[in-house]
């Protein structure tokens, strides 16, 4: 973490996440680097918070953060999902985004920050859904990497982190089946991190104004062998906050919706996760 960025504390059983990071993002958009967005991926103790403690809300007004998504309950070695934007989008303020990832804050080498995600993200001042993956490195700042911009609403994409096979701690990120980034070491990495998929909302600091957004994460999976071996993720724990809905087929189901707003709620009986 970097100065003046302490961390906000939740109670000891709140099952959700934490957000710490500013954004500090390589985004070549001059006028959110000026005005200092939060980071779009920043899991923040999550799995911890997941793996511990009992189910709790938090606010979109409440600190600003909001989720809706699945954490494994199991190490594994990579996770991946067919994530949609699909509707009820109305971000006011701030960043929505639907990704998967590994790591988080806290939770690489001697404490470090380190994570890799990769998703959807929207803003207030862009049309359409970008794709990025966001990399953090232990005593680095994450930094921010555009994939494909101005995306309409319902264009779906496979997206995944995943280990590479016999070469422990390097882990590339993947859309569409095919590799979009340089082999990337994440130092202790291996066999320690449980995955997550997830949507979330930030209010952009306004203590209140709740972001709308509708997605489908479908067919989420987890690699149980560095280079594939892929399953199902069935079972984890859910993550929700108190003005998200989280729809899952069933309790073992690898799919699910996640919504937050007043449109994507009345929407969400419309699609099928």
């Amino acid at each position: 973490m970097g100065p003046g960025r302490a961390p906000r504390r939740f109670p000891s059983d709140c099952k959700t996440l934490e957000r710490v990071n500013a954004f500090e993002g390589w985004r070549p958009i001059p006028h959110l680097m000026r005005h200092g967005s939060r980071s779009v991926l920043a899991l923040a103790a999550v799995i911890l918070a997941a793996l511990t403690g009992a189910s709790g809300v938090l606010a979109c007004g409440t600190g600003g953060y909001s989720y809706a998504g699945v954490a494994s309950s199991s190490h594994a070695y990579g996770i991946g999902a067919t994530v949609t934007p699909l509707a009820g989008f109305n971000v006011l303020s701030g960043h929505v985004a639907g990704w998967v990832g590994v790591g988080g804050p806290g939770l690489g080498v001697n404490g470090s920050d380190e994570w890799l995600q990769v998703g959807f993200s929207g803003f207030p001042e862009l049309a359409g859904n970008d794709l990025y993956f966001e990399l953090a490195l232990p005593g680095k700042q994450p930094t921010y990497h555009q994939l494909a911009t101005n995306l309409p609403m319902g264009k779906a994409a496979r997206i995944a982190v995943l280990e590479m096979h016999k070469r422990p701690n390097m882990w590339r990120v993947w859309l569409n089946g095919n590799a979009v980034s340089q082999p990337i070491y994440l130092p202790g990495s291996h066999g320690r991190w449980s995955p997550i998929a997830t949507a979330e909302s930030w209010d952009g600091g306004t203590a209140g104004a709740c972001n709308g957004f509708l997605y489908r994460f479908h067919r989420v999976s987890i690699a149980s062998v560095p280079g594939g071996g892929w399953h199902q993720l069935a079972g984890g724990y859910p993550i929700s906050s108190s003005s998200t809905r989280l729809a899952r087929r069933s309790s073992k189901g690898g799919s699910f919706l996640a919504a937050e707003g007043d449109l994507a709620l009345r929407t969400l009986a419309s699609f099928n996760p």
